[in-house]
């Protein structure tokens, strides 16, 4: 136990040494003044300068494994522009800044918070950065730095496997040899591991072996093949087994090792040869490559036998594709100006056909990226045209794709963003930030209020920056000595409105519109006339706000607020009476107007008079249903009281002993079309006698309970007192004879 602390002892003391030797050795050749004025001459008298170094950089290094109290010092970053008055800021950031390292921001110390391990991470990489301490402000550009972990002997060496085998060829005069291999730390004997070698002697080697004893390798691709793809394979032949007869493949010359890669299928023992880079027909069609196939494993004891692998040449054809075309650009930036007329050109595409038939190209929007058609393009030379005149307030910025197809294969395309940028013009005049109001206190004193604005007021405009600001504020040309305000431009795009002399009055006028010119500064300048709207208000003696309403002019009216308040209670009476008799004639569920008399068309009218049918000729006598009044010339009303009399028109008449049915009805008809006392058509009509004999029989009710029916009223006498008189009208003969 005294023996690992000794040892450990002896590490820190090692790494401290270490890190000091580092630390002088990185101070003097990184404490070194910055240069900001040196040049260098290039070629042909060039003139180069030589950019400003601002960071000194003190330490890059840390001992893993270090368990002291404190942190460790890894190194501390200082700029040249640091005058220690705090007012720089130091920022780490990077791969364990905030966790594992951390750093002073006044002096720039960094420090180590945690034990670091080298085999788990041999370094760190770090961003530095000086700012304002107020601002944030940046006073350095960042600069990237590596934090290295220095090693110390904590790990013994170890095999990767416990036993080593190797096969022993045939025929072999020496015979298989087992070796117990120890391995040691030279620092420390007691660091140490072993494993079992059992290895074999070698014998054989590889050799291709190519049909057609050619000794050339014939394959293919096509300039449409993707990286990763096969190209074709190569195989050697070993006679050995086993390890021994483990071959690998690789590319050692020829004019396509860029292009193409070997790689090697151990199930199969063959080299697969693939694409690494695209390759292009109309740029080389064919590459020839030097393929090398080797021993895995070879004895050294029998490398003369050797060399123990073999070569073959591969050449690869490039086969021709129908490729889409190409734009010249990967992107395209283009600009207009705002309000440009349509048909105004933004710029120009340009795509060409990579095959050797360079087939003509067609181009075309992508509508889904052109939604509203500001653009259109000509198909055959790639020219962008506006359609209509663009906004930049709307719009500054437009995105759009343009397809290029070839004209004979239109499955053959390519696509290139196109980005177009919207150019401000001076086209919109300032206006108020905001909706402003003004307030100034009514008072008797002549003096004018110049000590404080009434109100600051600003501008906004929609144009660019370079066609916007600085405003100018200023009052019209036409009241440019306005007596009751003035406007004070500030300078820095405010002004203020100040009043030009004292003594407003409510009464007088409470409300003043001041109009006031805003000036861009674009060009040409624009400017707009905004209203100000300033009000007269009652103030207390502090100058705060009362009141802001025109009570004079009601004053003076001569109607005060009592006056108003008992009009408004009048008011509420009399609605209040009308409620209350409106509820009361309800209750007694009587009309509101009240009708002197009855309708008499309510009136039941009865007559027990009845008449004979279709073959009572001798009971029907038309006369009497003409009523002997008609006759006369005068047809009394019983349905309503008559006003005046009305006497028939002449030619009317029927004649008194007529008998024709049809003639009488028709003048029936006349009198009461003309007559305007007449009933409606629904009206009953009176008839004094109708006939008798009709086959029909009587059509009354009132005798039914002397005829013979063979009907049963006797449920009648169920029903109760309400039906009492129709069961002793209908009832049977017996319930007669026992009521009486």
């Amino acid at each position: 136990m005294k023996e690992n602390y000794c040892l450990q002892a002896a590490l820190v003391c090692l790494g401290m040494l270490c890190h000091s030797q580092a630390f002088s050795t990185e101070r003097r050749s990184h404490l070194r003044p910055s240069f900001h004025g040196h040049h260098e001459k290039g070629k042909e008298g060039q003139v180069l300068q030589r950019s400003k170094r601002g960071w000194v950089w003190n330490q890059f290094f840390v001992i893993e494994e270090y368990t002291g109290p404190d942190p460790v010092l890894v190194g501390r970053l200082h700029s040249d522009i640091d005058s220690g008055d705090g007012n720089i800021k130091y920022i780490l950031s990077g791969e364990g800044a905030g966790t594992i390292f951390v750093i002073d921001d006044k002096s720039g110390n960094i420090h180590a918070t945690k034990t670091l391990d080298r085999e788990e991470r041999a370094q760190y990489t770090l961003m530095a950065q000086a700012v304002d301490r107020d601002t944030n402000r940046p006073l350095e550009p960042p600069s990237e730095f590596i934090v290295k972990v220095q090693d110390i002997n904590d790990n013994p060496p170890e095999f990767l496997h416990e036993t080593y085998h190797a096969n022993v060829p045939e025929r072999s005069n020496v015979g298989t040899s087992v070796i117990q291999v120890t391995a040691s730390d030279a620092d420390d004997p007691t660091y140490g591991n072993s494993a079992k070698l059992v290895y074999s002697i070698l014998e054989g080697q590889p050799y291709f072996s190519v049909e057609a004893q050619t000794g050339v390798y014939q394959m293919s691709v096509s300039e449409a093949a993707i990286p990763g793809e096969e190209v074709g394979r190569v195989k050697a032949k070993d006679p050995d087994i086993g390890e021994n007869g483990l071959v690998t493949y690789t590319i050692v010359d020829g004019d396509g090792m860029e292009l193409f890669e070997i790689t090697t299928d151990y199930e199969t023992q063959e080299g697969v040869v693939k694409l690494k880079k695209p390759v292009d027909f109309e740029t080389k069609r064919a590459y020839s490559l030097k393929v090398e196939a080797a021993n895995v494993h070879i004895d050294p004891k029998f490398i003369n036998n050797g060399p123990f692998k073999d070569t073959v040449t591969v050449k690869i054809a490039v086969e021709d594709a129908d490729e889409p075309p190409m734009f010249l650009a990967p992107s395209y930036i283009h600009e207009v100006q705002e309000n440009a007329a349509a048909g105004t050109v933004v710029g120009r595409v340009h795509a060409k056909d990579p095959d050797a038939a360079n087939s003509p190209i067609r181009y075309s929007i992508d509508r889904h990226t052109d939604l509203d058609r500001f653009f259109t393009i000509n198909p055959e030379d790639g020219f962008i045209k506006t359609t209509k005149p663009l906004d930049r307030e709307e719009t500054a910025w437009l995105n759009i794709s343009v397809f290029a197809a070839e004209i004979h294969n239109r499955h053959q395309e390519a696509k290139v963003p196109v980005s177009i940028r919207v150019l401000d013009v001076n086209d919109n005049a300032p206006k108020f930030a905001a909706p402003y109001e003004g307030f100034i206190c009514e008072s008797d004193q002549t003096k004018p209020h110049s000590s404080q604005p009434i109100v600051t007021i600003s501008a906004d405009d929609k144009d660019d920056t370079a066609n916007g600001p600085r405003f100018i504020f200023s009052l019209p040309p036409e009241i440019i000595h306005n007596p009751n305000f003035t406007v004070r431009d500030n300078r820095d795009n405010t002004a203020g409105v100040y009043a030009r002399r004292g003594g407003f009055s409510r009464q007088k006028q409470d409300l003043y519109l001041l109009p006031i010119v805003i000036s861009d500064g674009g060009i040409p300048p624009m400017s707009s006339t905004n209203t100000l709207t300033i009000k007269v208000c009652g103030c207390d003696v502090n100058g705060g706000l009362l009141s802001c309403n025109a009570e004079a002019y009601i004053l003076n009216a001569g109607l005060s607020t009592g006056a108003l308040i008992a009009i408004l209670a009048c008011i509420v009476i009399l609605l209040v009476i009308v409620v209350l008799f409106v509820t009361l004639r309800r209750q007694k569920k009587e009309p509101l107007i009240v009708f002197e008399e009855e309708d008499v068309r309510e009136n039941i009218i009865t007559y027990d008079d009845e008449g004979g049918g279709e073959e009572d000729t001798e009971a029907f006598d038309i006369a009497t249903l003409q009523n002997p009044d008609g006759i006369n010339g005068f047809i009394p009303r019983k349905d309503i009281k008559p006003e005046y009399q009305y006497l028939p028109r002449p030619g009317l008449r029927p004649a008194p002993n007529s008998v024709d049915v049809d003639d009488f009805i028709n003048t029936r008809i006349q009198e009461a079309d003309n007559d305007p006392t007449a009933p409606p058509y629904d009206s009953i009509q009176i008839y004094g006698y109708e006939g008798r004999g009709s086959v029909a029989g009587s059509l009354s009710s009132l005798e039914s309970a002397t005829t013979d029916s063979d009907l049963d009223y006797d449920y009648l006498q169920n029903w109760g007192p309400r039906f009492k008189k129709l069961a002793d009208l209908y009832g049977s003969k017996d319930t007669f004879d026992d009521d009486s």
